[in-house]
């Protein structure tokens, strides 16, 4: 019946996991009918048990009430006899006289031999103390002993019936003998009672038995006592009658208890060292232990057919030695001196527990409480809450290093590390997948998949929120530069775009794995880490979480890459790109001097950017320079005038950039960058076209550029100075008209 609640949102993370609804349904329907079943099944036998004890209770009413009616016709038997005999009063006086003089008779020849008897108590006591192993004279000792005791019990109860108390304390004083023989063989009783398991295992079945009839013999004398004080306090009328004929106990002495008692008292005594050794070895839990099941297993066996079969002893010491077991362990999980190695034993230990009581005989449903109140789900949640709670110090640990790190980048010399290709890297992500790498390990300690799943997803979380966080921390130190409208503090820049490097190379040296020389990155590592720890369901859904993982990491390397190319136009850029259409363009090298400044930036970094970001990094370079070309049409004076030579000016900048295109190591990305660039050629038709083709050439662009955004083409428009409201309306006119057939993003989406 314990079964784990269902996570809907795991299930159905996809929307291809709609699929799976109808399979789920059908699965939950299945799992809901055998409950409902497990339900009926349970309720069916709970009212037979109800119904059981309801009729015991009826039998014992009717019962009780049959006894009551009984002693009733007898005391009414006995009053009408009274009245049928003549001279009853006589003869009953005479009788009464009679059995008071035997009674008399016999307490006088009790008492002139009550001391005798005595000795030769202690005398046997004496040599049962000289031979423990066998205690010969038990059964006289406890024979012997119950005489006096009745002897003492009825003198007691005759002086207490008298006119004169103060022959009590006499008389207590004549029997105080006997309370030292009587704690003398409680002392071989107990002794037996704390040796049994030895008996047995030495086949010294003999005294077991004697030990056994003693018990069983006490347990009758208190039975008995209890039902007469039981009819005492509920029929005291008809019962006093009855009084002066009864013999024996007079008192409930409680062997029985106490011999229960010494089981518990024993079996306690034992946890000791073993709760010792646990505190001292967690791992030593079962050896320890190794006595428990061994003692059970030989009253089982030893024990069973020497004590009485309605004392169930196996049972009866099995409920016992787990009441003991359940404060023993339960203990411990709240004992604050324990660690969590003592925890993942003590989740571990109730499997093993039931199946070694199953093998003995006893059900797991016959042993209450559970042996740790069903606290495993509990202490699963505290363990990996602790792993967890390491892994955020961890983690912010060395995030707080990386801040202060990041801070004081200014040092001379700078401080970053390289690695064994000269790349920029952090100096903290080793020790960020080492770490990892020591808490899946600790998880694993546990044996338990739901453990180490709860961490591995832990992680997942934490490595995504770490990705957040520094891109946080790069933007925000990025933002002093960017928004800066006067001149701002430029020692920290150049440090910056190191660390926005070394930033993304530290992404793709977590997935950048290398299996032809069986290099995997840390990723990869990290997965075939935890890959055989977890449940094949679990892994399902963790190829998900890594490949957003893979994915974020690929998306703030690239980041890095366009906040670099950001900045450079935010600060080396920030005084020539307002020029850019306006009158001082035509006769500024602002082109070329952007260009030699990319290839410079592009030459530097080659040797310390990883070799998969170098082309990436100029892509993204010459993409921002294109993007902010186009968008100078909004620069305050921008305008081309027919009268002005700007088609030759656009066909010398387009020349350097593409110059410099075609100069680049890798044939493949400059043909790639000329390919995005040709985004200047429907620009410059734009600009060039008869008022009349404008809406034509329009459309030709959008056809090429689906996601070519109006409020730029308007800008463009009014940048020419022959522009006429019109040429705005027919363009506008012909983008309603237009089907556009939407694709891939281009270049021109970020053109606003």
């Amino acid at each position: 019946m314990d079964v784990p609640p269902v996570n809907l949102a795991e299930l159905l993370r996809h929307p291809d996991d709609l699929d799976k609804i109808a399979a789920l349904k059908a699965e939950f329907t299945r799992k809901k009918a055998a409950v409902d079943s497990q339900l009926r099944g349970g309720l069916r036998e709970q009212l037979e048990t109800t119904q059981s004890g309801m009729n015991g209770l009826a039998d014992g009413q009717k019962t009780v009430q049959q006894i009551k009616e009984e002693m009733m016709k007898i005391d009414k038997i006995c009053s009408e006899s009274q009245n049928m005999i003549t001279d009853f009063a006589t003869i009953n006086l005479v009788s009464q006289a009679h059995r008071n003089f035997g009674a008399v008779e016999t307490m006088r020849r009790n008492l002139e031999t009550f001391n005798d008897r005595l000795g030769d108590i202690d005398a046997m006591l004496r040599d049962d103390d000289e031979d423990q192993e066998n205690m010969p004279n038990l059964l006289a000792i406890h024979y012997e002993l119950t005489q006096l005791r009745n002897i003492r019990d009825d003198a007691i109860e005759q002086i207490q019936r008298g006119d004169d108390p103060s022959l009590q304390s006499t008389l207590e004083d004549y029997f105080e003998r006997l309370d030292g023989a009587i704690k003398w063989f409680d002392e071989h009783i107990e002794l037996i009672a704390l040796s049994l398991i030895n008996l047995v295992t030495t086949d010294n079945n003999s005294l077991v038995v004697r030990f056994a009839l003693i018990i069983e013999a006490e347990e009758k004398s208190d039975q008995r006592v209890l039902a007469l004080q039981e009819a005492l306090k509920d029929h005291k009328e008809i019962a006093t009658r009855f009084q002066s004929i009864t013999d024996g106990a007079k008192t409930v002495r409680g062997y029985k208890e106490r011999f229960l008692n010494t089981i518990r008292t024993s079996g306690e005594a034992k946890f000791e060292p073993t709760r010792e050794e646990f505190l001292d070895d967690p791992t030593q839990l079962e050896k320890s232990l190794k006595w428990y099941f061994n003692d059970l297993n030989a009253v089982r066996l030893g024990m069973v057919p020497l004590m009485p079969k309605k004392w169930k002893i196996f049972k009866t010491w099995a409920n016992i030695y787990h009441s003991l077991m359940h404060d023993f362990l339960v203990g411990l999980i709240d004992d604050p001196n324990t660690s969590s190695a003592h925890t993942l034993e003590i989740i571990s230990w109730p499997e093993k527990y039931y199946r070694k009581m199953t093998k003995l005989g006893m059900r797991q449903d016959e042993l209450v409480p559970h042996v740790i109140d069903n606290r495993e789900t509990e202490l699963v949640r505290d363990f990996r809450a602790l792993i967890i709670k390491f892994l955020d110090e961890w983690i912010d640990r060395i995030f707080k290093q990386e801040r202060k790190d990041f801070a004081d980048r200014n040092v001379e010399g700078g401080n970053l590390d390289q690695d064994e290709y000269g790349y920029f890297r952090t100096k903290n992500l080793v020790d960020l997948w080492r770490m990892l790498r020591e808490q899946v390990d600790a998880a694993a300690n546990s044996q338990r998949a739901d453990v180490i799943e709860g961490v591995i997803d832990a992680m997942f979380q934490r490595l995504r929120a770490r990705q957040q966080a520094w891109q946080r921390m790069l933007e925000d130190e990025a933002a002093r530069y960017e928004t800066s409208k006067g001149d701002v503090e430029l020692d920290g820049f150049q440090p910056l775009q190191d660390w926005l490097v070394a930033t993304a190379n530290d992404q793709i040296a977590c997935i950048d794995d290398n299996e032809e020389e069986g290099r995997f990155a840390y990723l990869s590592d990290f997965k075939k880490k935890f890959a055989p720890l977890v449940t094949p369901q679990y892994m399902d859904r963790a190829e998900g979480d890594v490949a957003a993982l893979r994915d974020g990491y690929v998306d703030l390397s690239t980041w890095c890459m366009t906040k670099f190319a950001g900045l450079v136009f935010a600060v080396d850029f920030k005084a020539v790109m307002p020029d850019f259409f306006t009158t001082k363009w035509y006769t500024s090298t602002a082109m070329a001097r952007m260009i030699a400044t990319l290839e410079e930036y592009v030459n530097d970094y080659r040797l310390v950017l990883h070799h998969s970001l170098v082309d990436i990094f100029t892509e993204i370079f010459t993409e921002e320079l294109l993007v902010r070309y186009l968008m100078a049409v909004h620069n305050k004076g921008a305008k081309f005038r027919r009268t002005d030579a700007y088609q030759d000016k656009l066909f010398d900048d387009l020349s350097t950039a593409f110059e410099f295109f075609s100069s680049l190591p890798n044939p493949d990305v400059g043909n790639a960058i000329k390919e995005t660039w040709r985004a200047t050629e429907p620009f410059l038709q734009l600009l060039s076209c008869d008022k009349e083709s404008v809406p034509d050439v329009f459309e030709q662009f959008k056809t090429s550029y689906w996601d070519l955004q109006i409020s730029w083409v308007e800008a463009v428009l009014r940048a020419r100075d022959d522009f006429e409201r019109a040429m705005l309306n027919g363009v506008k006119a012909r983008a309603a008209q237009m089907d556009v057939v939407r694709g891939p993003e281009t270049i021109m989406s970020k053109v606003k």
